[in-house]
C-alpha cells in the first residue's frame, strides 16, 4: 500500500511555501521530507536490494540482520551494507558494518557516546520510492532533535546518488552548527589510503597534484579541508571524535576522492557548495579495515530550516588515476551544475 510522509510542524511550513533557502532562494525538494507529493512504500524488511548497470547495492536501516543477503550485519550500521559489481562479486564493505553509513550528529562539544552516535540508536524507517530509489527516514532524534532523510538512488550506470535533507527542530547545537559524519568501512584493501587533487597546506600557490592521503593512525592528520573552506568551527579540545577536527597538511582543490580495493576503485564526489570535509582512518573498521569518510556542516543553523547535501559514489574497475578522472568527469560536472543552478 502506498504511503505518504508524515507532516510534522516544520514540514507543514514547507508545504505552505515557507521553505528553507540559501541566500533567499528556495532549495529544490529532493526527498520525501520536503516533497509531500512523493509516494513510497514502507519496507517489510530492514533492507532493500537494488540493481542497475553492473552494480548491486543493499541499503539497510540500523537494525541487525543475519540472513543469506546480509550475514552477520550488526545493529547500528545503516546505509549501504553491501556493494558489489559484476567484476567483483565480493562486498567491498566490512560485512558487519556498512558504507555511506550515517555515523554521527555533533556540535563539537563533549557528549556521551550514545549521543554522538545517535544515528545508530534512533529508529529508522526504510522507504521504497521506486525500484532504483529508497530512503532512510529518521524522526527528530531524542537528544539533537534533528529530523532527516537520506535518499539512495541508483543512476543508470550504477553510480549511487545520496541526498541528505535534514531539519533541526530545536536549539540543541551549542556551537551554532550541525555536524554530520558518514563512514565507509572497507574490507581489508591492499592500500588503505585515499587519493585526491590538491596542494600542501603551506603551499597554496603551488601547482595542483595528486595527493595520497596517508593517515599514520586513527584521528591523526585525518581530515582534508577544501582549498576555499575558511570556516572556523569551534570545538572542545577534548572532543572525543578525534577524526572530525584533526586536520592534515593538505587541502583538496577538487571535491572528490577515491580509494582502491583489489582491482576496483570507489570514488566519492561532492557538490562544491556543500564544502564537505574528507576524512580517513587506517583502522576505523578494525585491524586492516580503513574507513573512507566525509563530513558535512550546516553552519549558522536555524531551527526549522531545511538543509541539503548531495553526493555521488561510483564503484568501477580501476586502471589509473587518469582513468578515474575520466570516468568520474560526467558525475562531477553534474554535481557542479547543481551548484551553479
Amino acid at each position: 500500500m502506498l504511503r505518504f510522509p508524515p507532516a510534522p510542524a516544520a514540514f507543514l511550513l514547507v508545504c505552505l511555501g515557507v521553505c528553507s533557502s540559501i541566500c533567499g532562494e528556495e532549495l529544490p525538494r529532493l526527498t520525501t521530507l520536503s516533497n509531500p507529493s512523493q509516494s513510497f512504500k514502507t519496507a517489510t524488511k530492514p533492507y532493500v536490494v537494488m540493481r542497475r548497470g553492473e552494480v548491486r547495492v543493499v541499503v539497510v536501516n540500523n537494525e541487525a540482520v543475519d540472513d543469506e543477503i546480509l550475514p552477520g550485519h550488526r545493529a547500528g550500521y545503516s546505509g549501504i551494507a553491501s556493494l558489489t559489481h559484476t567484476e567483483r562479486p565480493k562486498n567491498i564493505f566490512v560485512p558487519a558494518y556498512a558504507g555511506l553509513n550515517y555515523e554521527h550528529i555533533h556540535d563539537g562539544t563533549r557528549r556521551d557516546r550514545d549521543v554522538l552516535f545517535e544515528p545508530r540508536r534512533a529508529p529508522m524507517e526504510l522507504r521504497i520510492v521506486s525500484p532504483h530509489t529508497c530512503e532512510l527516514y529518521q524522526a527528530p532524534t531524542p537528544t539533537w532533535k534533528l529530523e532527516s532523510v537520506l535518499r539512495y538512488h541508483l543512476l543508470p550506470d550504477g553510480a549511487i546518488e545520496m541526498t541528505l535533507e535534514c531539519i533541526p527542530h530545536a536549539k540543541t547545537f551549542t556551537n551554532g552548527y550541525v555536524g554530520l559524519f558518514w563512514a565507509s568501512y572497507i574490507d581489508a584493501p591492499p592500500s588503505k589510503d585515499i587519493f585526491f587533487r590538491g596542494r600542501p597546506q603551506d603551499e597554496l600557490q603551488s601547482p595542483v597534484k595528486w595527493i595520497r592521503g596517508i593517515t599514520p593512525q586513527h584521528g591523526v592528520l585525518a581530515t582534508h579541508v577544501g582549498a576555499t573552506d575558511r570556516r572556523k568551527l569551534r570545538h572542545d579540545k577534548d572532543f572525543p571524535l578525534t577524526l572530525a577536527f584533526n586536520r592534515s597538511h593538505y587541502r583538496y582543490t577538487e571535491p572528490w576522492y577515491y580509494g582502491v580495493s583489489a582491482n576496483m576503485a570507489l570514488a566519492f564526489m561532492f557538490r562544491p557548495q556543500d564544502q564537505v570535509r574528507i576524512t580517513q582512518s587506517p583502522s576505523g573498521g578494525g585491524k586492516d579495515n580503513p574507513a573512507w569518510d566525509f563530513q558535512y556542516f550546516a553552519d549558522n543553523y536555524k531551527v526549522g530550516q531545511r538543509y541539503q547535501m548531495v553526493m555521488r559514489a561510483l564503484y568501477t574497475p580501476f586502471e589509473s588515476a587518469e582513468q578515474m578522472q575520466r570516468v568520474t568527469q560526467g558525475h562531477r560536472e553534474a554535481l557542479r551544475r547543481r551548484h551553479q543552478e
